[in-house]
Formats: C-alpha cells, sequence, structure tokens
C-alpha cells in the first residue's frame, strides 16, 4: 500500500499552503481517483479543495464568474448560463454521465489528463506523457481518436474535455492562487501543446490553485456540436463550440473552439479571421473551415477529422445564423 496523507483546506490561502512536493489537489476527484487506482498519479498528500469557491455569479460588467469547485451539474442548470451562455450547458451536458457531472468540479474539468489508451496503458504502452522520453506508442498504433491539429512527433493525444472547448469560445478566463498572489490566465493559454515536453500540460506552477472562471458578457447566439461514436457517455470524435453577433446580413463577430481534434481546446483564430466583417452563407462558411484545417496533419487511422470537422464548423455556423429558436 501506498502511504498517503490528506487534508481538508479550508480556504484558498490555506490550500496553497498545505500544497507541499508530493501534494495534488483532489476537487470531485473524477479523473484523479482513476489515474491513482491505475497508479499513473501517485500522490504523497491529497488536500481536498472540492468545498472551496462553489456558485456561480454575475460580475459589474454581465459577465459570469464561476467558483471552480462549482459542480458541473450546478453550472448546466443555472439561470445565467441557460440563457445567455447556451453553449456551456450545452457542453457540459454532452460531456458526461449525469453521476460524473453531480461530482465533477469545473477546475477540475480543466485540469483533467487525456483519456488516450496508451497513457493509461502503464504496464504494456510507450507514453512520453506519463514517462518523458519512453515514446508514443499512438502514433503507429490505433490513433483513430488522435489529434490531426497542435500535435508533435512526442505525443498526439487530445484533450477530453467538452467544457473547456466552450469556455475557449467565450474569451473565459481562469483565475488562479499561489503562495505570490492572484493571477488570471486566459483559458486559451492555460494548456501547453505537447512539442517536446508532452509530460508538462499546463502553464501552471506547482501548489498553484485554480480558484474560478470568469466570462465575458456573452455573443447573443452560441451553441454546441458534439460527434461521437455513441449517443450517450463518449468523447468527441470532433466537437464545435461556436458564439456569434450578426448585423445586416454580415457577422459582425465570431468565436469559434474545437475539441477531440488537438492536445488542448483549439480556438479556431482562422476560421474566425475569415468570418469576421463577412457575409453569411454556406460557401463562407466552407472557406473558413478549409482556412483552419488547412494545417491539419493526419493519422494513419483518423483522417476522417479533417472532413468531419470541415462539416461540423459548416453545420454549427448553419446554425448560429439560421432563424433562432
Amino acid at each position: 500500500m501506498t502511504p498517503l496523507r490528506y487534508a481538508r483546506a479550508v480556504d484558498a490561502q490555506d490550500a496553497v499552503l498545505q500544497a507541499t512536493t508530493g501534494a495534488t489537489y483532489l476537487g470531485g476527484g473524477t479523473n484523479l481517483v482513476d489515474l491513482m487506482r491505475e497508479t499513473i498519479e501517485r500522490p504523497e498528500k491529497l488536500v481536498d479543495v472540492s468545498g472551496l469557491a462553489v456558485g456561480v455569479e454575475e460580475t459589474e460588467n454581465g459577465g459570469l464568474m464561476i467558483g471552480a469547485g462549482t459542480r458541473n451539474t450546478a453550472i448546466a442548470a443555472h439561470p445565467l448560463v441557460r440563457q445567455r451562455y447556451p453553449v456551456l450547458a450545452r457542453a457540459i451536458l454532452a460531456g458526461a454521465s449525469a453521476q460524473i457531472r453531480n461530482m465533477a468540479t469545473a477546475g477540475g474539468n480543466l485540469l483533467q489528463r487525456t483519456r488516450c489508451a496508451y497513457f493509461y496503458d502503464e504496464s504494456g504502452s510507450r507514453c512520453n506523457k506519463r514517462q518523458p522520453g519512453q515514446g508514443c506508442d499512438a502514433l503507429g498504433g490505433f490513433n483513430r481518436n488522435h489529434a490531426i491539429l497542435g500535435a508533435s512527433d512526442a505525443c498526439v493525444a487530445v484533450h477530453p474535455s467538452d467544457m473547456a472547448v466552450a469556455l475557449a469560445s467565450l474569451d473565459a478566463v481562469v483565475h488562479t492562487r499561489t503562495s505570490k498572489g492572484e493571477r488570471q490566465i486566459a483559458l486559451t493559454e492555460l494548456h501547453r501543446l505537447p512539442g517536446d515536453h508532452p509530460d508538462i500540460e499546463t502553464v501552471l506552477e506547482p501548489g498553484e490553485l485554480v480558484t474560478g472562471i470568469s466570462l465575458p458578457p456573452a455573443l447573443p447566439r452560441s451553441t454546441y456540436r458534439k460527434v461521437r461514436d455513441r449517443s450517450s457517455y463518449a468523447f468527441a470524435l470532433v466537437s464545435v463550440a461556436g458564439a456569434i453577433d450578426l448585423a445586416d446580413g454580415h457577422i459582425r463577430d465570431v468565436r469559434l473552439a474545437l475539441g477531440g481534434v488537438a492536445p488542448r481546446p483549439w480556438r479556431a483564430y482562422r476560421a474566425e479571421d475569415v468570418l469576421r466583417g463577412g457575409p453569411i452563407g454556406k460557401v463562407a462558411f466552407a472557406a473558413a473551415a478549409d482556412a483552419e484545417l488547412s494545417h491539419a496533419q493526419a493519422l494513419r487511422d483518423n483522417g476522417f477529422k479533417i472532413e468531419l470537422a470541415r462539416r461540423t464548423i459548416v453545420a454549427v455556423l448553419d446554425e448560429l445564423t439560421g432563424d433562432p429558436a
């Protein structure tokens, strides 16, 4: 048996002080406990932060502040989220079973690790994310679910979160606490691309605690579409989160993010640049999708994701620019 210490933090400052070397924060535990059971994660100490920073509050500028300890179910059900940010509610509801949503926290969702089968197979597979320099068996193995954007020769795993994709499309900002004070990180900058060091997944410092996620005022229309192998409890092959503002038959502003295609929630900046200020229509939508996917690189088994992503982007934009339901 591996010795393990446990402490329940009374507030964010206490949590940071408790996060000594070898410690890991425990929120809902829906990912961490699985990783501990598989001996992939081996913390010496758990600092329980599940009771901290709970709730959803409106901010002075008309946005929202979501506490990092807020359960996913509570976020999806919140009236202001459902009314102003339907993309977020839909992404959460598409993300997991009801039991998991009832336990999982906002902060934990952002920091969950990949569900790549080779990452979980500690006894029989090589994985640079799990053990740097070991190699990546997914490159030459079964890689149907793996990345077409942002990957490297060291890692082709995808980030599994649905919620994070929606938040990327909303220009969300992650609020954190360290022993040195507080800081804010754009969600699109929170997760690192793998490069030569896929084991370093975020820009967080050791012991840095996510305390909240803030959203700016919402664009008028937003939605989330997830394409997966089965309709229940499956990770995305491709997902698209979109938000849009229309004026006089043109796209005044647009934000798009993709899931299931990259090692982090993928903000589709190239597509946005093509669309912003332009006309509504499938020709423009297809051109935007092609621009975003122009650098996509397929592996042996996942080339279908390029066309699937293209069609899903077009479908989401078509939905957003049609008559409101």
